[in-house]
């Protein structure tokens, strides 16, 4: 099997994604519950409250950063795996259970949102790390691409069934359905063939601990520089659920349903972007670059944008630029990255991705409520333009990116260190 979706001709990687996708629709169900029950019952138009949720459950991943990675390096991931599916799983169905009795309260919600940011803390690293158990190198690039897919087309799904659903049968169910669909990912997890997997070399007899992993990165130029993209682009462009529930919330004042359906948009316009990025055979800085000046445009597209569909229509392009970012960035990370330290570098990636979030949202939270959710916007577009400048910066400075103008404007590159990934 070429092109595409070459790596579901690995048995292991095709199980693994077949199962992955059931808890990643039920997750997405349960994000867009959990923001729609905040914004309309606990905390009725408080976009504020939203990032405070979202500071909780995205938080984790730095507090406990000096552990999570290095777990991730030295434990049997697949055990980790099942174990992390289980413990979010419970989590869902108390938290159904508390909304389905109108017992819920805001601090409670608060605290179910920190507690699965913990267990979530774990499982991440784990399985983003985890596709390098199931497929060689020669895939990993492509399998990761597939794993975006997979999550952005259960975007796509999950908040649309979730709207439905709330409208349906309400709100707490969401959450117990979510808590079944952990089922099939820890099934799935049971059954891999494990003479089939690959076998690698533990941390703990190669390197040292966590501290290891901030030097290996320090000393690694193309690895910071994603890591600097990230935190700008992660804390202020990547916090879709705040922008789209305040546009559908204090902008066009649509149900739940259409509020489900715009998420579903960008999800599409996501699926496109990793698609094509699993195209590649190999991520280059060249490609995040140009997928970060792409999202800064399109979000200044959506803000300006007068009514609901067509504002629609330019979620569906940032989702397509959003992913094709993230894939390339996250395919980078490993394959850019020895065996040995995939967890800790893909830990210290994460907890720049998600835990700069908690940064962002509140922030954009009082940019939104005091100015208007089109103003949240507008930062989002300026953070990815930073970006972008972060890595036109490492382009020039280690790949010799120049603009020439003789002969008609156009870019040259001139490698200075070919060891140095571009």
């Amino acid at each position: 099997m070429n092109g595409t979706f070459r790596s579901l001709s690995i048995p292991n990687y095709r199980m693994w994604a077949i199962g992955a996708l059931s808890s990643n629709v039920g997750t997405w169900m349960q994000r867009t519950a959990q923001d729609w029950v905040i914004l309309t019952q606990l905390a009725p138009g408080n976009a504020t409250a939203v990032g405070i949720s979202m500071g909780l459950q995205f938080g984790p991943h730095i507090l406990l950063l000096p552990v999570t990675g290095l777990v991730a390096d030295r434990v049997d991931r697949r055990k980790l795996l099942i174990s992390t599916q289980v413990i979010m799983g419970l989590l869902s169905l108390g938290l159904g259970f508390l909304v389905i009795s109108g017992h819920i309260q805001l601090w409670q919600l608060y605290l179910f949102a920190f507690i699965t940011g913990c267990v979530t803390a774990f499982d991440m690293p784990a399985r983003q790390t985890f596709v390098g158990d199931l497929v060689d190198d020669a895939h990993l690039s492509n399998a990761v691409g597939l794993n975006s897919s997979s999550m952005n087309g259960a975007r796509m799904i999950g908040p649309a069934l979730s709207g439905i659903l709330i409208a349906w049968i309400g709100v707490g169910w969401v959450f117990v359905i979510n808590a079944a669909t952990f089922l099939p990912v820890i099934a799935t997890l049971m059954m891999l063939r494990l003479d089939q997997m690959r076998v690698r070399e533990h941390a703990g007899r190669v390197r040292g601990g966590f501290v290891a992993g901030f030097r290996y990165v320090w000393n690694r130029p193309e690895l910071l520089t994603i890591l600097v993209m990230l935190f700008f682009v992660g804390a202020f462009a990547m916090n879709f659920t705040i922008f789209i529930v305040s546009m559908a919330v204090k902008a066009f004042h649509v149900s739940s349903e259409k509020f489900g359906i715009l998420t579903s948009i960008m999800a599409l316009g996501s699926v496109m972007g990793s698609l094509l990025s699993a195209r590649a055979e190999r991520p280059r800085m060249g490609f995040l670059a140009l997928s970060g000046l792409a999202l800064a445009f399109t979000w200044g597209f959506a803000a300006l944008m007068p009514d609901y569909w067509m504002f629609g229509l330019a979620l569906f392009l940032v989702g397509g630029a959003a992913q094709a970012y993230n894939t390339t960035g996250s395919s980078a990370m490993q394959l850019w990255t020895e065996v040995p330290m995939r967890g800790r570098v893909m830990a210290i990636y994460l907890a720049v991705f998600l835990g700069s979030q908690p940064i962002g949202a509140p922030l954009l939270g009082q940019v939104i409520d005091r100015f208007g959710p089109r103003q949240g916007l507008g930062v989002a577009s300026g953070a990815a333009f930073i970006g972008t400048a972060v890595a036109l910066f490492y382009l020039m400075k280690h790949r010799g990116l120049r603009l020439r103008v003789k002969g008609g404007l156009r870019l040259h590159m001139e490698p200075r260190d070919h060891n140095l990934p571009g």
